[in-house]
């Protein structure tokens, strides 16, 4: 009996010591149609572009216009540049990831070939030049006119609005910002919506504190999301954490965890909890919804600081250590008495 109270001790602590040291992961967030590259982040204080997103339905051999807006936030007049460029993601053999780009050209970007800006004396070039005075904004027309034929599935764009001068009565400082808005079109022939979803993992990522001293675990959880059709679908993940009574502590809201994924793209979509405890014992859910298909996995975590944790292991190690004395002398015991 002692020897399998013995045991079942030493599986104990192994079991515990497993709960208690988590591997960090590594976990990283793909970038969403409002953020749609640091080149569109720059300076955007000087120079903003509304709506951000178009959604079209493409017939062949038709003419659509529309426009958008460029607001000069800055203080002195903005000249800039539109254009449309390719959106697409291209694979990283270096990072192992997919990386979103405005230059490759593939089957499900022949639009940027379609689209022609409306420049300031009524013509329709690729490329048209403005100036918006300090606070003010224009409206810019652009027109995407389809041909006789047009493949099947989406078709994706990026209207970029370039700033390529600032006014010296400004701020002196020559900026650069690129603004786009993404077009996303669909073909009225056959759409192929197809998801795959793998790779999900709930884990801890290790983080400096705000003082960069101290270190800090939290739960994060991230999946990788695979479009297999010839449309572009959204993606969204969804992290729980619950303590041991069943109360949520933490879920994913809005429009965290959130991606559009287009054709031939593999993409990451992940959630943290920022506000991690120091110290938990928590249930976590990691649901990912993709395209009709739900995949969810969970995982009990347990989170102690460091200190805490080589305290723990100490004491187990030492009440196991007793207790294998405290046998061993009983045992000696009943061999004296036997004699």
């Amino acid at each position: 009996m002692k020897r399998a109270a013995i045991k079942l001790l030493a599986i104990g602590l192994a079991v515990l010591l497993g709960s208690f040291v988590m591997l960090p992961q590594s976990v990283w967030a793909e970038e969403t149609e409002e953020a749609v590259t640091e080149e569109r982040n720059a300076a955007s204080t000087s120079i903003s572009i509304s709506p951000v997103s178009k959604i079209l339905q493409l017939l062949p051999n038709t003419i659509y216009d529309d426009v958008f807006v460029i607001t000069n936030n800055g203080s002195g007049t903005l000249e800039f540049e539109t254009y449309a460029s390719p959106y697409s993601y291209s694979y990283s053999e270096t990072d192992d990831e997919y990386k979103l780009g405005f230059s490759t050209q593939n089957n499900y970007t022949q639009i940027t070939r379609w689209i022609t800006f409306k420049d300031t004396e009524g013509n329709y070039k690729e490329r048209a030049r403005y100036k918006v005075p300090a606070g003010e904004s224009i409206e810019v027309s652009y027109r995407i006119k389809t041909p006789a034929s047009i493949p099947n599935g989406g078709q994706y764009a990026v209207l970029f609005a370039r700033t390529i001068s600032s006014d010296a009565a400004g701020s002196g400082i020559r900026t650069e910002a690129s603004p786009g808005l993404v077009v996303y079109g669909r073909s009225n022939g056959e759409t192929i919506v197809e998801s795959e979803i793998r790779n999900l993992s709930i884990g801890q990522t290790l983080e400096r504190g705000e003082d960069k001293k101290t270190t800090v675990s939290l739960i994060n959880a991230a999946a990788k999301i695979k479009n297999n059709g010839n449309v572009d679908f959204t993606a969204q993940g969804e992290l729980k954490v619950e303590n041991l009574f069943g109360q949520t502590l933490y879920r994913t809201t809005g429009t965290r965890g959130l991606v559009s994924v287009i054709p031939e793209t593999e993409l990451t979509i992940s959630d943290v909890w920022e506000e991690t405890p120091y110290f938990g014992f928590f249930r976590t859910t990691w649901t990912v919804t993709a395209a009709g298909k739900t995949e969810t996995i969970s995982k009990l975590i347990m989170i102690l600081p460091i200190p805490i944790l080589v305290a723990v292991i100490l004491l187990l190690t030492f009440i196991i250590i007793w207790i294998i004395i405290l046998v061993r002398k009983r045992k000696e015991r009943r061999s004296r008495f036997m004699i």
